[in-house]
């Protein structure tokens, strides 16, 4: 895995749960998951870049994201190396990589070696773990 660097952005719970709406911090910081095709992101279309939604890091942006029918959406790559944390995740009786940002350690959703050329994987993410800031015209 990469990036055992440790978050710069350090909150206490009491300050997440003020910041983040109950569904927000269920996915942010429990690492939980929204169900599927329920997001607000996950059919968003336009040019712009998706921001984490605890410190406001640029992770991904329009040109990474694809449709990959999961139901969540999708990336093949982070927007620069080292934004994205990957760790092990063995929970709920599966083996599989959890990807969290690097800044504050938010939950994003999980990493899976199915992703489209040039990267072969996907980035599965949460749209609760972020924000979009459309590009203007």
């Amino acid at each position: 895995m990469q990036n055992e660097k440790k978050p710069s952005v350090e909150k206490s719970e009491t300050e997440w749960r003020e910041l983040l709406s109950d569904h927000e911090y269920y996915v942010c910081r429990e690492k939980g998951t929204e169900r599927a095709f329920t997001g607000a992101l996950y059919a968003e279309k336009r040019a712009g870049i998706y921001h984490c939604r605890c410190c406001g890091e640029a992770l991904f942006n329009d040109n990474l994201k694809y449709d990959s029918g999961c139901g969540w959406p999708s990336f093949f790559d982070e927007l620069g190396e080292g934004r994205v944390t990957q760790t092990p995740d063995h929970s709920h009786g599966m083996i599989r990589t959890e990807i969290t940002c690097t800044n504050c350690g938010c939950h994003l959703g999980h990493i899976f070696p199915d992703g489209p050329e040039p990267t072969g994987v996907r980035y599965c993410v949460n749209s609760a773990s972020l924000t979009f800031e459309a590009q203007e015209s």
